[in-house]
């Protein structure tokens, strides 16, 4: 692929530089990037797989939901729950707002659907214009968007977020750089740029999928033995499907008939489906042929079980590629758990590899909150008190309420005053709505037991003779 050179009269030669070579380097993960959104959106069709089957099979373009079944099963796993600062009040400096102008937890929801299909995906927080929200975050893809790591510093040098394509050409971008964003748009032949300073360096965090020090960027969860997987599992289809064809109907041996049985008022040989569907009523003698009368046998059909094996089988091998049991995608030849236990012991990676997922998206998640605030909030850099809010992820074990409440009460009973705190009620299974309706409840149960004490210390007094005035009175003046 020929990477395009833009020019742009608004930008200086360093900053055509930066920019060229993000252009270059998008362009070059491009092709893999377009191949695993392909298979994870159910566009990608196997199209060859040999001379054996007729072409009417390869045109039925049959495609798999295997590989997105890998990707969206370990995504539901990794759910964010809510932000906790111990340090400080959330909700004072302005989170609440921020999650509902921004639907924050469907925009972060869709960046890690976007890291694990790609290996990348990145949340920008920048200032909001006129009738938009104050602060802004956006998810970006690595389809429109890439970024030199400073491996140093753990930040990104730069950014490039493609706004607008006309085909294969640019036509919008926002290039991001220290403390500067730019702002190019293309109408008809000429290029509007508009620049904006900020004291929030670069302000792109990257949410990357298992990296290593070989690979900052991380790696798709669509991995390429997945895909190897996915197609030869299409292969089978598409010859269990000709297969079926050719299953449904008896297979017949013709002996001693004319092949004009198969020709038609023109001596053209009927089609194929004619013969396959027509029904033979009666076959006349021919008592000048060495056999007068014709004779059928009819012969068994070969059992499209070899190709429900093999289905079987891809299954299984795609299961252990995605660490998810078996009976998430086994056609048959398996069984369903019977306890609890043996239902979290088949997820046992799976629950594993959530854990490390949400570890390596955490910091980037924070870092981008907390200048999400501070933008909103006017600020001109990020307060050094922000960096103890933290993510708190929902647990990726599914557990039923009833052993979710057992554990929490024997955790309870070794610390009883945990009881009365939120975490406690989070220990017995309590979701974030009834914990502070709970806490909600045990507030007004105390006004009202201060008000029952009062009234009932009234009345005494008053049984007494003596008003509360004049005993408050009597009190003050000894």
């Amino acid at each position: 692929m020929t990477t395009e050179k833009i020019r742009i009269r608004g930008l200086s030669s360093d900053e055509t530089r930066v920019l060229d070579g993000l252009v270059e380097q998008l362009d070059h993960k491009l092709p893999r990037n377009l191949k695993r959104a392909a298979y994870y959106d159910g566009r990608r069709a196997v199209s060859q797989i040999g001379t054996v089957i007729p072409p009417q099979y390869e045109q039925l373009a049959m495609v798999l939901g295997w590989t997105a079944k890998g990707v969206d099963g370990l995504a539901r796993r990794c759910n964010l729950e809510r932000f906790v600062w111990n340090d400080g009040d959330l909700d004072a400096e302005g989170l609440q707002e921020l999650q509902d102008s921004n639907f924050l937890f469907a925009e972060l929801s869709q960046a890690r659907t976007d890291s694990l299909i790609y290996g990348v995906s990145y949340l920008v927080t920048t200032q909001g214009g006129a009738g938009e929200p104050r602060a802004l975050v956006h998810a970006r893809d690595a389809l429109n968007s890439t970024g030199d790591w400073n491996v140093r510093r753990r930040q990104l040098d730069n950014f490039l977020s493609v706004t607008g394509r006309d085909g294969n050409k640019i036509t919008g971008f926002v290039l991001y750089l220290p403390n500067l964003i730019i702002s190019a748009e293309k109408s008809g032949a000429e290029w509007s740029v508009t620049r904006q300073t900020h004291g929030f360096g670069v302000p792109v965090d990257p949410l990357v999928y298992r990296p290593r020090a070989s690979r900052r960027m991380g790696r798709s969860r669509i991995s390429r033995p997945s895909m190897s997987i996915q197609d030869s599992a299409l292969r089978a289809l598409m010859r269990l499907e000709a297969h079926m064809d050719i299953y449904a109907i008896p297979k017949m041996v013709l002996l001693g008939g004319s092949d004009s049985l198969f020709r038609d008022a023109n001596g053209a040989m009927k089609p194929a489906w004619q013969m396959v569907m027509g029904r033979v009523l009666g076959i006349p003698d021919d008592e000048d042929a060495t056999n007068p009368r014709a004779d059928f046998k009819q012969l068994s059909a070969e059992s499209p079980e070899p190709h429900l094996a093999q289905l079987n089988a891809q299954a299984k091998l795609m299961a252990r590629e995605f660490d998810l049991p078996d009976s998430d995608f086994a056609l048959s030849d398996m069984a369903n758990p019977t306890s609890e236990g043996s239902y979290i012991q088949g997820r046992d990676a799976l629950i594993a590899e959530a854990e490390g997922a949400t570890d390596d998206w955490s910091v980037s998640i924070r870092r981008s909150v907390a200048r999400a605030l501070a933008i909103r909030n006017g600020l001109t850099s990020v307060p050094d008190a922000y960096s103890s809010i933290e993510p708190k992820w929902r647990s990726p074990l599914y557990l039923s309420r009833s052993a979710q409440a057992d554990a929490g009460s024997k955790q309870l009973a070794a610390v009883p005053w945990l009881a009365d705190t939120r975490v406690g009620l989070e220990l017995l299974g309590l979701d974030a709505q009834q914990i502070d309706e709970a806490l909600r409840e045990k507030q007004r149960a105390a006004g009202r037991n201060v008000l029952a004490a009062l009234a009932s210390r009234t009345a005494t007094e008053a049984a007494d003779g003596v008003t509360p005035a004049v005993a408050v009175g009597a009190e003050s003046d000894s």
